[in-house]
C-alpha cells in the first residue's frame, strides 16, 4: 500500500465490528461473565468501554474511577459523566490512602527535595522530556519541574538516581489501580479489560504490571490517531474528545507530548507507522513535508524508546 498521509484511516463501522467480536470471543473463551474497566476519563479508556458495551451489554460492564489526591479532578467528573452516559455501574474509589500507606509520596517528595529544598505540599510537580523533537535534536534527558503556587516555576535536569526514584514511586500509582481492577474482577468473574493503544505500546508508554498488567487489550493495535476517529464514530462525549492526552500521575498538569512523545500525535502516528513499516525516508519526507534529518531523528528516538522497553511486551524469561 502506498505511503499517504490517509494511511491510517479506518474504516470505523469495520473496526467496531472486529474489536466487540474480539471481546466477546476472549470473555467466553477466559470462562469470565464480564469486563472491569478503570475509567480515567480519557479517551482511551472511553473508547474501550464502549466497546465493551456494545459487545456485551452494559449489564455486563464494570467502571472503576480510581482518583487520587494529585489527579486532575476532571479526570473523575468526566469519567463519571461518561459512565453515565454508557449507563454502566461503576464505584469510585480514592487510592489515596493505599498510596499514603506505602510511602508513594513521600518517597516521591525525598528525592525531589535533594533537588528543590523548598519543595512542599503547596508545590506542584512534573517531570518532562525536551520539546519539538523535529525542530531540534536532543537528547532523552528528564527536567523536573515546580510551581510554588503561586506561578513560580523552577526546572532542573534530572540525574539518572532521582529520575529512578521519582519514576519508582510514581508508578505504584498505576500498580496500586491495576490492584483494585483485580479484586473487582475476581470478585464478579469478569476480566480486566486494558486500555493502551499501539503509539504507547510500541515505544513503552506503559507500566508494568500496572496499565500494562491486563487480561485483553481491544485497543492495542489502533494508532492514537486511529482512537479518535473510533471514538468520534461512536459518540464519545466532546469533553473527552477535546481533552489533552495526559498520563495524569502528577500534581502539575503534563500532557503526553511533554512527558514523552516529544511531538502531537498526527505527526508521531504517521512517523512511526513509517519506522515500523520501513518506509523509504524520502517518501516519508515528501508526504509529511518534513526534512530528511527531521525524519531520522525520529526514527532514532522510536528505535531507542523501543530497545530500551523491549522487556516491558514481553513474558518473564524462563528455562525450557
Amino acid at each position: 500500500m502506498k505511503f499517504t498521509k490517509y494511511i491510517l484511516d479506518i474504516d470505523c463501522q469495520k473496526e467496531t465490528e472486529r474489536i466487540c467480536l474480539f471481546i466477546k470471543e476472549q470473555v467466553r473463551d477466559m470462562r469470565r461473565d464480564g469486563i472491569v474497566i478503570g475509567l480515567s476519563g480519557g479517551i482511551d479508556s472511553a473508547l474501550c468501554a464502549t466497546l465493551c458495551v456494545k459487545a456485551l451489554g452494559k449489564d455486563k460492564v464494570f467502571g472503576l474511577i480510581l482518583p487520587e489526591k494529585e489527579s486532575n479532578p476532571v479526570s473523575a467528573q468526566y469519567a463519571k459523566k461518561y459512565a453515565g452516559e454508557l449507563g454502566i455501574e461503576y464505584e469510585t474509589v480514592n487510592i489515596t490512602p493505599t498510596l499514603e500507606a506505602f510511602g508513594t509520596y513521600d518517597k516521591r517528595d525525598t528525592v525531589i527535595k535533594a533537588v528543590f529544598p523548598e519543595f512542599d505540599s503547596n508545590c506542584k510537580l512534573k517531570i518532562v522530556l525536551p520539546a519539538d523533537l523535529l525542530e531540534k535534536d536532543a537528547f532523552n534527558f528528564f527536567t523536573l519541574k515546580i510551581d510554588d503556587g503561586k506561578g513560580n516555576v523552577k526546572s532542573a535536569r534530572l540525574k539518572n538516581e532521582s529520575l529512578r526514584g521519582i519514576v519508582a514511586a510514581t508508578d505504584t500509582k498505576q500498580r496500586t489501580r491495576m490492584m483494585h481492577l483485580y479484586y473487582y474482577a475476581e470478585l464478579k468473574n469478569y476480566l480486566v479489560c486494558g486500555t493502551t493503544n499501539k503509539s504507547e505500546t510500541i515505544q513503552g508508554f506503559f507500566v508494568k504490571f500496572g496499565d500494562g498488567g491486563v487480561d485483553i487489550e481491544p485497543i492495542g493495535y489502533l494508532y492514537k490517531t486511529q482512537v479518535y476517529q473510533l471514538s468520534a464514530h461512536l459518540g464519545v462525549i466532546d469533553e473527552i474528545l477535546r481533552r489533552a492526552p495526559s498520563p495524569d500521575t502528577f500534581s502539575f498538569q503534563v500532557s503526553d507530548e511533554e512527558f514523552f512523545f516529544r511531538m502531537p500525535y498526527d505527526k508521531l502516528d504517521l512517523l512511526l507507522y513509517s519506522w515500523e513499516n520501513k518506509i523509504d525516508i524520502s517518501n516519508v519526507c515528501e508526504v509529511m513535508d518534513l526534512k530528511e534529518d527531521q525524519v531520522k531523528r525520529a526514527f532514532r528516538d522510536f528505535s531507542s524508546k523501543h530497545r530500551a522497553t523491549e522487556h516491558l511486551r514481553q513474558l518473564p524469561p524462563t528455562l525450557t
